[in-house]
């Protein structure tokens, strides 16, 4: 399939785009700092631009059939980069037909809040991620307000682990014995392995060992 990857300079983007490639399919990686990528490839394309410019992405989608996304900010970061760049993707892919989109956002949104271990729940998103979190459930809304074909990976915290295809999916929030873990690698295979799935369509997945 030829692919669309948005964040691909992150630690699960560059995941998508590695695992995408070996898969067979084509990839665009739009990043706003291509040296960042330092991948090169027969099938892989960079393309240079800003999320948060509604324009530059309307020009990236055309001849795409598939579209994810890894968009993330530091904790501290100001400006509503999943949020906005979540709508301006989806604003994009009406405007062009493209219909298929998977999206990474975080486990503790919505019902799967009741996942996060106490200490997640009463400190560490109070404290430190608030304003992440806070732009995350922003970007949920305007996809499930979205008229494309969605699909949303939640994962736990995110480690540099390798794949192991050996995770859990789906799961309810109260099901117990998950290590709220789970490598960038993991979380890419998930989402790929979308492309080819309907299970997850219109709905969110949380994701954990």
């Amino acid at each position: 399939m030829k692919l669309l990857i948005f964040g691909a300079t992150g630690g699960t983007g560059r995941q998508l785009v590695l695992q995408a490639l070996e898969a067979g399919h084509s990839v665009t990686a739009f990043v706003r700092t291509p040296a960042k990528l330092a991948l090169s490839h027969p099938r892989l394309r960079t393309l240079q631009g800003d999320v948060l410019d509604y324009a530059a992405v309307l020009a990236a989608l055309p001849g795409h059939e598939a579209v994810l996304s890894a968009l993330g900010a530091p904790a501290t970061h100001q400006a509503a980069v999943r949020s906005v760049g979540t709508r301006h993707i989806l604003q994009a892919m009406e405007a062009t037909g493209v219909q298929r989109f998977i999206c990474l956002t975080t486990l503790g949104m919505g019902e799967s809040r009741a996942a996060l271990p106490f200490s997640y729940k009463y400190f560490i998103v109070p404290l430190f991620l608030r304003r992440a979190f806070a732009d995350s459930e922003v970007q949920e809304t305007y996809i499930r307000q979205s008229a494309v074909a969605w699909t949303i990976a939640r994962p736990a915290t995110l480690t540099n682990g390798s794949r192991t295809g050996a995770y859990r999916h789906g799961f309810s929030p109260t099901t117990s014995g998950l290590k709220i873990k789970i490598s960038r690698a993991d979380v890419a295979d998930f989402m790929l392995g979308q492309l080819h799935d309907t299970r997850y369509l219109r709905q969110a997945a949380s994701l954990s060992y």
